[in-house]
């Protein structure tokens, strides 16, 4: 069973039936014991970081999603939901959920803002999603991510400068984009995590 959560912010009609397009058993839940006992879970996000953030605390999710990544459990967070994965957030100011090292700051520079429509999503080498080819993505973001490591930036894309748009350490998986909006690409790169185990 894979938990869809819902916390008032996300595409989670569309995400649950990407994710059944896949042959996935899929459940949108915001009951934190619920969570907790789901195989892989998946935290979608549009929104504010600090909103979302207050949400997650008082609902107990937080919590729930931090005791399910411990157990060893795949998360994948979707677009706002990868920024949380990270710990310093610009949005709000808040504090994230801090699962991976790093913070997600406000795209910089002379661009337009949000970043806003296809973009190419290109592979690293040595990630679980390295055969993949670089391929086209639906991107709706204001802020990107900054990992301290290196390592755990499992693909770039290109918006005035490189950003990384797939992160992965152990069992936690992020995507800057939404694959629930990104036709056979995002119908692919949903059907990789469902079948990778950590």
């Amino acid at each position: 069973m894979i938990a869809i959560i819902d916390y008032g912010a996300g595409n989670l009609r569309s995400i649950s039936r990407a994710l059944e397009a896949n042959g996935a058993e899929v459940s949108i839940m915001a009951d934190p014991q619920s969570i907790r006992s789901a195989d892989r879970i998946v935290l979608p996000g549009v929104g504010n970081a600090k909103a979302a953030m207050q949400r997650l605390h008082e609902s107990g999710i937080a919590a729930a999603v931090n005791d399910t990544v411990a157990e060893g459990k795949p998360l994948l967070g979707v677009c706002l939901g990868m920024q949380l994965l990270f710990g310093e957030q610009e949005e709000g100011p808040t504090t994230g959920l801090g699962l991976l090292q790093g913070s997600a700051k406000r795209i910089r520079g002379d661009l337009k803002v949000p970043h806003m429509g296809w973009n190419t999503v290109a592979f690293a080498p040595g990630s679980p999603l390295a055969e993949l080819p670089s391929m086209p993505f639906y991107f709706v973001h204001s802020y990107v991510v900054h990992p301290l490591a290196e390592s755990d930036i499992a693909a770039t894309t290109v918006y005035g400068a490189p950003f990384p748009s797939i992160v992965i350490r152990d069992n936690v998986w992020g995507t800057q984009f939404h694959p629930e909006k990104s036709g056979e690409s995002g119908i692919r790169l949903l059907e990789t995590w469902l079948h990778w185990s950590p």
